[in-house]
């Protein structure tokens, strides 16, 4: 209301969705949906389902949501979000997920052994988190959640963070507030449900930098990023799709609830477009995002030489390390494990990518169905 915006607040679940060839509609509580210009999406854990449904039906309704379900859906599962994590250049403690009980020590050992911490795949505010001091503990503990059909990580203990967490939230494109919060008496969880004392801390580039990449990758503009203190650098532990704002502002005393209405006002007026969609207005034009390896013939090459007229492309974006850099100097070298999100003739990026090479394993063929290698007959054992 301060900035002169009316808001209403709405059940989710008080919603319809209704569909019908290019009208797609909702109601609320009976009677066709008012006019709106924006969402500010808030669906708790329990009703992800159904509450990524009526938000992906404000968008295509064109309504702007400043998290897409998409997003919402990459972040909500544990597991989904550090899968899409693990192929970028940004900190994660070592995870694995295993269902068989004989993967289960051999996991914990490639995570660096007990003491580890496991995870529910869907727990929220510390619930579900559990730390297992021996082997033998984390043993029983997953052998006994696995067996209430429980999915869980196990996840390497960064002892060096020593009960303590940093939550940085994320508005677009920038870090508006962060707090460290800091566990109390034998409790390992910092969660301020937990018991946890946040306090008001100054970010360095490098953490600012990890929790708006992480935030983007997984395709959310409005985030709690929440990161361990490694010796390494910050290592994210999760990122939440509806962070709470109590907590924040009152330990930064800022006004963060006021950057987000800002963020979706300024959205409104001038939207962003997704380019991922939209600029493939041409055959054989598009979006692609193309690793450099170590070896790959455009290393040592400029921007330039990539976007000569004949190739018909162009660098939008340069990844390197943690570093983004928007429109990249046609002058600036390309280095090994450079990352170009390119816009242009798919031919021709097609060109500069080399043929993937892969880790070499055993020629044995996996049967995905059974979850058993077709093992050689008994006459092919000595061939």
């Amino acid at each position: 209301m301060q900035r002169g915006h009316e808001v209403k607040v709405l059940n989710t679940l008080k919603f319809a969705i209704d569909l019908q060839q290019g009208i797609p509609d909702l109601y609320y509580r009976q009677k066709v949906l008012s006019e709106y210009d924006a969402v500010l999406p808030r669906i708790g854990a329990s009703i992800t389902y159904y509450g990524t449904a009526v938000v992906r039906q404000f968008q295509e309704m064109d309504v702007f949501c400043a998290n897409t379900a998409h997003g919402i859906t990459n972040s909500r599962d544990k597991l989904r979000s550090l899968q899409i994590l693990s192929r970028h250049h940004i900190g994660i403690p070592r995870t694995t997920f295993v269902r068989d009980k004989k993967d289960v020590v051999p996991a914990i050992e490639r995570v660096g052994g007990a003491p580890v911490v496991i995870k529910l795949i869907e727990g929220t505010q510390g619930i579900g988190v559990l730390l297992a001091e021996s082997m033998n503990a984390a043993e029983s503990i997953i052998e006994l959640l696995q067996s209430q059909k429980q999915n869980v990580l196990v996840q390497k203990f960064v002892a060096e963070s020593k009960g303590k967490d940093i939550r940085a939230f994320v508005v677009g494109d920038r870090v508006v507030a962060a707090m460290r919060r800091v566990a109390q008496g034998q409790e390992f969880r910092s969660n301020v449900h937990r018991g946890g004392i946040a306090e008001s801390v100054e970010l360095d580039e490098e953490y600012r930098e990890t929790a708006v990449r992480a935030a983007q990758i997984l395709g959310l503009q409005v985030a709690g990023v929440d990161m361990l203190e490694g010796k390494n650098g910050p290592q994210i532990m999760e990122v939440n799709s509806s962070p709470g704002l109590e907590g924040i502002e009152t330990s930064t005393d800022l006004d963060v609830a006021g950057a987000v209405i800002d963020y979706i006002s300024a959205q409104v007026d001038f939207p962003e477009i997704d380019i991922r969609q939209r600029l493939t207005v041409s055959k054989g034009y598009g979006v692609s995002e193309i690793y450099v390896p170590e070896g790959s013939k455009i290393v040592g090459s400029t921007i330039k030489d990539v976007m000569v007229d004949d190739k018909d492309i162009n660098v939008l974006t340069l990844y390197r390390g943690s570093k983004v850099i928007p429109n990249p100097r046609t002058d600036r070298v390309i280095e090994a494990d450079d990352k170009l999100l390119c816009f242009g003739k798919l031919a021709s990026m097609k060109d500069m990518i080399p043929a993937k090479t892969r880790r070499r394993r055993r020629p044995e063929v996996m049967d995905l169905q059974t979850d058993e290698l077709n093992e050689p007959h008994e006459t092919d054992k000595d061939v």
